[in-house]
This record gives structure tokens, sequence and C-alpha cells, in this order.
């Protein structure tokens, strides 16, 4: 019974490992998701400032003004460059946490596995034992029928 006990603290550790793993997983996805929301934000933010310079420009524009929005725009895509990799980054996270709860997974189910077959081979046993205990009684019974007979034969 000590090899179920080990089993189940083990199952019970393993069950504790992948559920760590599981929040671990959720915080990753969390942080991606606010990165591919920043992303989205730069994005549109570059989008309609560019339309709105196209706009403006076709009014009136001074070589002043067209430099400092270039050098916006340089910034701005500077910025969305760094959320890309920011963003790449994140994606290696959510796929490195992923790995790690499926493998903790894949341990827990193996446990599990490990522990029914454990049972099975107990009860086979046990089962064997309780057939030979029988067995013996019921030898032991019949020797009891012989010898009273014998006992009858003999007065």
């Amino acid at each position: 019974m000590s090899a179920v006990k080990s089993f189940l603290l083990a199952i019970e550790m393993a069950t504790r490992q992948r559920d760590l793993s599981s929040q671990n997983l959720m915080r990753v996805q969390s942080a991606y998701l606010f990165a591919q929301d920043q992303m989205s934000q730069l994005t549109t933010y570059a989008a309609e400032t560019e339309s709105k310079w196209v706009a403006a420009a076709q009014i009136s524009t001074s070589p002043e003004l067209m430099r400092h929005h270039y050098q916006f725009m340089d910034r701005l895509h500077y910025a969305m460059n760094l959320q890309k990799s920011t963003l790449e980054n994140e994606v290696r996270k959510v796929e490195a946490a992923k790995s790690v709860v499926l493998a903790a997974e894949f341990r827990l189910v193996s446990l599990k596995q490990v522990l029914k077959k454990k049972q099975a081979d107990l009860a086979v046993l046990q089962g064997r034992r309780e057939q030979k205990q029988m067995d013996e009684f019921a030898s032991l019974r019949r020797g009891q029928s012989i010898g009273g007979y014998l006992k009858e034969d003999l007065s």
C-alpha cells in the first residue's frame, strides 16, 4: 500500500505543478494580449496620423513641418518595431509556457496510468491471496470431513 500512497503523493504534486504551469500560461497569454493591443494601438495611431498629415499637407505645408512629420513618423515606426520585437518575444514565452503545461499534463496522465496499473496488480494479488485462503480453508474442511468418516469407520 505504501507504493500506492507514494503514487498518490506524486500525483498530487504533479497536479499542483500542472496548475502552476497553467496559471503561468494564463499570465503569459495576458502579457501577449497586452502587447498585441499596444501594437494595434500603435498601428492605428500611425495610420490615423498619416491620413491626417496627407489631408493637412494638401491644404498647406512647409519644409519645416514636413521634416517634423517625417521625424515623428520615423520615431513612431521605431516604436512599432520595438513593439514587434516585444510581441515576438511574448509569442516565444507563450509557446514555452504551453510546452511546460503539456509536459505537466503528460506527467500527470502517466502517473495516473501507472497508479491504475499498480492498483489493478494489487487487486489481482489480493484476489490470489483470498483464493489461496479459500482453497486452504476448503482443504482443511475436507480433511476434517474425511477424518470424521474415518473415525466412524474405525468405531
